[in-house]
């Protein structure tokens, strides 16, 4: 069977705990959803940590440390630390995972963006928490940092961590941001590059739309790269599955999408997981395996993390 590369986003910093009550906040809750997807089928797994009792998405070192030593400690998973972290996060907190873990991978986002949440805010009445609601107001006036300087940044970090960057492109714009450091060298062969779509202030999640940024990434890397496609919200498996036929990966994960079908909730990560691994199925596909994919993306090794 053909082999594409699996990622499950386990928890993020989207969604709130009020919109999603199967979202796993507590570290041990994230860890063990993540390792319960590697199980299914992930061969990666996107890694935010939040705040145990509230779930506010936090750059707190000591719970990201709890959450990814648990998954390494327990699965073979390539693990990928977010460098987007949330809202209220700064870009110095967003990077500082990576120093300290040393990871396999991490995202590097490629382009500064308006990133909005708000919408969701007419359809909940009663929130768990106070900070929800302001977090998702925020969003309206909320500019998305990534400079080119932060980049630089980033990749500086991430080189010296041994970290390879799976790199969220938001837009086609942010195709066009990559080149400039792959053509200075910046960004080792092979490039892992992530088509983010369905957010509010990016690119659409459409068939069409994924066709323009894959053909625009075919022009600017000569077919030299590995992509995979993330769709927020109900397009997910659609996406995913279209990415899959063009020759890439796919995301699912609850930080992206909380519906396993019309009217039923996802009730953990694997269970979207278990779904994208059966209609893969359907087509010939498997995921390929964590070492597979360590192999496909040549990354340095899991003897090679500080976790």
């Amino acid at each position: 069977m053909k082999k594409f590369i699996l990622n499950c986003a386990v928890t993020g910093a989207i969604h709130t705990p009020t919109m999603a009550p199967y979202l796993p906040i507590k570290p041990g809750d994230i860890a063990r959803q993540a390792i319960d997807a590697v199980n299914a089928g992930a061969s990666t797994v996107h890694v935010h940590a939040r705040d145990p009792e509230s779930g506010m998405p936090t750059g707190n070192l000591e719970i990201m440390g709890e959450i990814v030593s648990t998954i390494h400690s327990r699965c073979d998973a390539v693990i990928c630390i977010t460098t987007g972290g949330g809202m209220n996060m700064t870009v110095d907190e967003r990077i500082a995972s990576i120093p300290e873990f040393k990871p396999e991978m991490a995202s590097c986002n490629l382009g500064s963006m308006n990133f909005a949440l708000f919408p969701v805010m007419e359809k909940i009445k009663e929130w768990k928490h106070d900070w929800e609601p302001a977090y998702l107001e925020g969003s309206k006036s909320f500019i998305f940092q990534n400079t080119f300087s932060d980049m630089e940044r980033v990749f500086q970090v991430m080189r010296e961590s041994g970290t390879k960057p799976e790199l969220e492109a938001y837009d086609v714009g942010h195709l066009h941001n990559l080149h400039y450091f792959f053509k200075k060298g910046v960004i080792d062969e092979p490039v892992y590059i992530q088509f983010v779509m369905g957010i509010l202030g990016g690119i659409k999640a459409t068939i069409p739309h994924l066709l323009h940024m894959k053909q625009t990434a075919d022009g600017l890397y000569k077919g030299n790269y590995i992509f995979s496609t993330i769709a927020a919200g109900r397009n997910e498996f659609a996406l995913g599955t279209m990415s899959m036929l063009l020759g890439g990966g796919a995301r699912v994960g609850l930080e992206d999408n909380l519906w396993l079908g019309q009217g039923e909730m996802a009730k953990s990560n694997a269970e979207l997981v278990e779904k994208m691994v059966r209609i893969a199925g359907e087509f010939g596909y498997e995921p390929a395996t964590p070492d597979e994919t360590r192999k496909i993306l040549k990354l340095k090794g899991r003897d090679k993390v500080n976790m």
